[in-house]
């Protein structure tokens, strides 16, 4: 078995569709995965699996719903995969403050076209790098009002995609790393 990381996208934001980590690692104990492991409250997971990424992807969406009565998109990388998003690193020589460099984990490559679209909106200072199914973002000025940032979005991207700061990303490669 190998460790992957799941990514619930838009769990404990508000008032509504509140997951606590203890019962989401429970639950996905409880349905058959070992080595279940939560950070934050945001729906990081760490867990061992053989399935395929977008198997897991699948079940966990419907663990959550079955569990939870929450539709929460799942996106799934294994730790090698983590591992090179990490060492991509391509806005290093700028993004100086991981709490407002994110990293936007995407349920599939996103067309040429949505990526042009953005990169024609003049968002300076913000930056951002594609690359695969990974969209890199720096906001200087933070994320609360952040043009770039509400580029990034489902709808443009035609892509489920839910963004970790660079903090929760290279925690949970050494988390996986262990």
């Amino acid at each position: 078995m190998s460790v992957q990381i799941a990514l619930l996208r838009g769990i404990n934001l508000g008032p509504n569709r509140r997951v606590a980590m203890g019962d989401l690692r429970d639950l996905l104990t409880g349905v058959g995965y070992p080595d279940v492991r939560t950070w934050v409250q945001s729906g990081n997971i760490l867990l061992s699996s053989d399935l395929d990424p977008e198997r897991l992807q699948r079940e966990l969406e419907g663990h959550v719903l079955a569990g939870f009565g929450i539709d929460a998109k799942v996106v799934v990388r294994t730790r090698e995969e983590l591992a090179a998003v990490v060492a991509l690193n391509p806005l290093a020589e700028v993004a100086d403050e991981p709490k407002r460099y994110q990293v936007s984990f995407l349920s599939g490559e996103p067309s040429a076209e949505a990526i042009a679209e953005i990169a024609a909106v003049d968002v300076s200072p913000e930056r951002f790098a594609h690359s695969g199914r990974e969209i890199y973002a720096w906001h200087p000025e933070g994320i609360q009002r952040s043009a770039l940032a509400k580029l990034i979005s489902d709808r443009r991207l035609g892509v489920t995609a839910t963004a970790r700061n660079w903090n929760t990303v290279t925690t949970l490669l050494a988390m996986a790393q262990e």
